[in-house]
């Protein structure tokens, strides 16, 4: 299956709030990014971002430096029609796999993912993934995670997914991302179906290879 085509089909024929995932207002998401505590004008990179509403509410909130990627022009699309010229300078748009994105090193001091890592049902896949995350985030920045829970949906938009408790989530990831904290969110799809989900907060640690 491409994947590119596959979510290009779904932008392109279903409005966004008709979407399972769709969120009118993403309050969680931006929670975690303000707990932080980091200035505005931090690195956030929003894998996934598609025409999601966090953009909006973060750029509303003054942050500075916002990427979205998405692999689904579309999406994206959308999402910069939506806005306008509004945040010229302050998002930047990337039309890639997250698996195949040439990301900069050590870029982002804020790594957000709502609903893109429990797509990833191959290991490999999900090790490429957990790779560039290594690359991209600094050293000492946050990865916020967000997957289908234990007991969540088995099929989204058509596709297997991965379902994860808080301690699998981080598990996952590793040691080099120290677990800040976890919980579970009832999210309700526009249609009324209830989908449980695992967000997972962490900084980013790595650990140095033989030290103490």
């Amino acid at each position: 299956m491409n994947r590119k085509s596959h979510w290009d089909s779904i932008y392109s024929t279903k409005p966004s709030a008709g979407l399972s995932w769709y969120q009118a207002h993403p309050q969680r998401s931006l929670d975690l990014i303000a707990n932080t505590g980091l200035p505005k004008n931090v690195k956030i990179l929003d894998v996934g971002g598609g025409d999601s509403l966090l953009v909006d509410e973060l750029v509303v909130r003054g942050y500075q430096d916002i990427t979205v990627l998405d692999l689904s022009r579309a999406a994206l699309d959308r999402a910069r029609v939506r806005l306008g010229d509004a945040p010229t300078g302050r998002v930047t748009w990337l039309e890639r796999d997250i698996l195949e994105a040439d990301l900069p090193r050590e870029a982002f001091d804020i790594w957000h993912d709502r609903a893109v890592f429990h797509f990833l049902t191959d290991a490999d896949d999900r090790d490429s993934y957990i790779r560039s995350v290594q690359h991209a985030v600094r050293p000492g920045g946050y990865v916020i995670v967000a997957t289908f829970a234990e007991d969540g949906p088995t099929r989204c938009s058509g596709l297997p997914v991965e379902r994860y408790s808080a301690a699998a989530l981080h598990a996952t990831f590793g040691s080099d991302f120290r677990l800040l904290g976890a919980e579970r969110e009832l999210h309700h799809t526009p249609t009324g179906v209830e989908q449980r989900f695992t967000y997972c907060w962490c900084r980013y640690e790595p650990q140095l290879v033989g030290s103490l």
